[in-house]
């Protein structure tokens, strides 16, 4: 990819974001963001467009070593400084050095402190017992137990969690780079990382007391530990236990992660080549999936999955219902039939003052998504187009089928249960943008009229639902 079509698609994206903001500003006057919300945009806006669009160029050519250095240690650098600074930022906001509209992180700070009191006098039963008795399944025991040990051993401090956020994400940054040069070559990997370093909702999660950084993390680690097994035919104890490790600890996050995860390994065996993969090994792992599969189904983890399926999965009116009790009008639209062919894209970034405060917050980041959400839908279109789809079936099994489940279940229009499936989004966004030919750009084009339009319709059907406009 050029420097001159990079700073091209950048520029495009500052200008729609302006012009976006500007026009839902002066549509809905009365509404208009504060200038507190629209400097935190502006800057998350100009933050990854501006910053990619210096660091890329300078950072292509690199050898690996030194480009792995560049990434970890600016990415550790930023995300550091970030999680220090809001500690104090939202202490001076909202009084209780959380996020605006806090929610779990009021229950996971105590509770983990708390926790972290009984696993140093040795009561180590109880811990697990009281996790039993008073979360809402597996899936809700992974962070507050990383919690515990974390209390445990550096003290009950807000920062320390955060900081190991901002580790486990510059990582990341080489986690992105090591899987999409693997999957797409190295110009890809190295764009991915880049964007990884300056993408602002993911410094953002480094400053949150929830548990989204750590699920990310996990989870796109272990894709790539799956990644790594099968390209590199080196089947070595540890080399198989990792990613074994790795998924299911994911499972004491988000459970749907975890499946996810096992469904993707499945799809990338089965429709690999034999090359990488022979008849043998796909009967083999097939089997073993199986084995694992039936395990999970008649353990406490199967019937937490089971339960997930029935309460949150199987209404696809949830959203519909919800606004209907609100008093909403516009509730026909919000049930996940209609919204799911929007996965990639929602939700869309909330312009206007009747929004929660966090949301207003990040809604530049968002912006960002929406944005990068084209790239990586034409990426689907390039895999198939140069015969790539062997290739690409890890990575598009995992964020198709996360997708699939959060536009189909209560979370279709929650930024929050977006998240795990960015970095992935960011790295099919690179590898469209590496491959891009003239016709894309025509249809890339359109995409941003369309955004536009879909902008000003979603921030007015916000308002309008309230019966504000």
């Amino acid at each position: 990819m050029s420097t001159k079509l990079l700073r091209h698609i950048a520029f495009i994206g500052v200008g729609l974001y302006l012009v976006a903001l500007l026009t839902i500003s002066m549509a809905f006057r009365s509404y208009a963001l504060q200038w507190k919300w629209v400097l935190w945009g502006i800057g998350e806006v100009l933050f990854f467009f501006v910053l990619t669009t210096v660091f890329y160029p300078r950072w292509k050519h690199d050898e690996p070593k030194k480009f792995w250095r560049k990434v970890f240690f600016t990415a550790l650098a930023i995300r550091a400084v970030y999680a220090v600074v809001m500690c104090y930022y939202y202490y001076l906001e909202t009084g209780i050095g959380f996020e605006y509209g806090a929610g779990d992180s009021i229950w996971y700070h105590p509770t983990g402190v708390f926790l972290s009191r009984c696993l140093r006098s040795g009561y180590v039963s109880y811990i697990f017992a009281y996790l039993n008795a008073y979360t809402m399944g597996f899936s809700d025991q992974g962070y507050l137990l990383w919690l515990t040990v974390v209390y445990a051993i550096f003290g009950r401090s807000w920062l320390v969690p955060r900081l190991f956020k901002a580790l486990m994400h510059a990582y990341l940054c080489i986690v992105v780079w090591k899987l999409g040069s693997r999957t797409f070559g190295e110009r890809t990997g190295r764009l991915a990382a880049v964007m990884c370093v300056f993408m602002p909702i993911l410094i953002q999660t480094c400053g949150l007391h929830t548990k989204e950084a750590e699920m990310i993390f996990l989870s796109i680690l272990a894709l790539e530990r799956m990644d790594y097994l099968i390209r590199s035919k080196k089947y070595t104890f540890w080399n198989i236990l990792f990613p074994i490790i790795l998924t299911a600890l994911t499972f004491g996050f988000r459970t749907i992660i975890g499946m996810c995860l096992i469904f993707a390994f499945l799809v990338f065996v089965v429709v690999s080549s034999k090359g990488l993969v022979g008849k043998k090994g796909k009967i083999i792992t097939v089997s073993a999936i199986a084995v694992v599969f039936l395990v999970f189904l008649f353990s406490p983890v199967g019937n937490e999955m089971g339960n997930i399926y029935r309460m949150k999965f199987t209404d696809l009116t949830y959203q519909s219902e919800r606004y209907d009790s609100l008093g909403m009008k516009h509730s026909e639209l919000a049930q996940s039939w209609i919204l799911a062919p929007g996965a990639f894209v929602l939700p869309l970034s909330p312009m206007v003052e009747e929004s929660p405060d966090h949301n207003k917050m990040i809604h530049g980041s968002t912006y960002v998504k929406n944005f990068l959400a084209f790239f990586a839908m034409l990426a689907i279109v390039i895999a198939f187009r140069q015969k790539k789809w062997r290739d690409f079936s890890l990575i598009g099994a995992y964020e198709l089928s996360y997708l699939a489940l959060i536009m189909f279940s209560f979370a279709a229009n929650s930024e929050r249960y977006h998240e795990p499936a960015i970095p992935l989004l960011i790295l099919m966004a690179a590898y469209a943008m590496t491959h891009l030919r003239r016709k894309d750009l025509k249809i890339f084009y359109i995409y941003c009229i369309v955004l536009f339009i879909a902008l000003i319709a979603w921030n007015w059907l916000k308002l309008s639902a309230r019966g504000l406009v």
